[in-house]
């Protein structure tokens, strides 16, 4: 794991990855435009994150954290630098690579949960599954059901569960086609402080036992004392790392 901010060095093709980089960030920025003006939501940013590495990123609204996520994800581009996984640059892959990329690399957590009320909760884990065209989608969804300790309530519908049981579906979701990396966007935001701390100890253990690269967004300086390391964020910049 280095979350130093690189000095501007010659381009590096994916060739040219160490095996333990999952996620390379070199010299990324982003820009959107808005009522015509530029807003710099990432400036510069550079680092990697590897295997079973639990990284939290802190910072107040509009600092660059969920925009990093979305492009650590795939869910979006950079303007500038270049944005690695899993030794592919996703800049350069078209809408079925990049499909293919999230499908069977990435698993996503929000805030909200995003369950679908009309499925079961069985059948929101299995969905990843049935759109990938995987087969034994509801014994593998079973299996990630135990993972999270809810077996026994796959057949109850999301308006049953509480917001605890409502995130630990949503992460049995997001890593039941095995996903190397794993992006937690607030996780516990909706949560009082003990279930908050249950769904911490859950990613602990996914980045610890199943050595899944987790990278976490939060408000929460106490949430993100439970990562690796703690990256603080200013004005789309890395302002300061702190290594657990």
């Amino acid at each position: 794991m280095d979350l130093t901010q690189a000095k501007p060095s010659a381009p590096q093709t994916p060739s040219s990855l160490r095996h333990t980089d999952l996620l390379q960030l070199r010299e990324v920025s982003k820009t959107y435009v808005t009522d015509g003006e530029p807003v710099h939501a990432l400036n510069g940013v550079s680092f990697t994150l590897g295997a079973g590495d639990f990284v939290a990123l802190v910072g107040r609204s509009g600092c660059g954290k969920s925009t990093l996520l979305n492009l650590s994800g795939a869910m979006d581009f950079p303007t500038t630098g270049q944005v690695l996984l899993d030794g592919v640059s996703t800049s350069e892959l078209d809408d079925n690579g990049l499909t293919r990329l999230r499908r069977g690399k990435v698993g996503f957590i929000f805030q909200a949960f995003q369950l679908l009320n009309t499925l079961s909760v069985l059948e929101n884990v299995e969905l990843p599954l049935l759109l990938a065209g995987e087969s034994k989608t509801a014994q593998r969804a079973g299996h990630n059901l135990q993972l999270v300790e809810l077996a026994d309530l796959g057949n109850r519908m999301p308006h049953q569960l509480s917001g605890g049981q409502m995130q630990r579906v949503a992460i049995a979701r997001a890593m039941v086609h095995d996903p190397k990396l794993l992006l937690a966007d607030e996780p516990t935001g909706n949560l009082d402080t003990q279930t908050g701390n249950m769904i911490l100890d859950l990613l602990r253990r996914i980045a610890n036992q199943q050595k899944t690269a987790v990278l976490m967004a939060t408000h929460s300086m106490e949430a993100a004392n439970i990562a690796d390391a703690v990256v603080r964020m200013r004005d789309g910049r890395i302002e300061e790392v702190i290594r657990r």
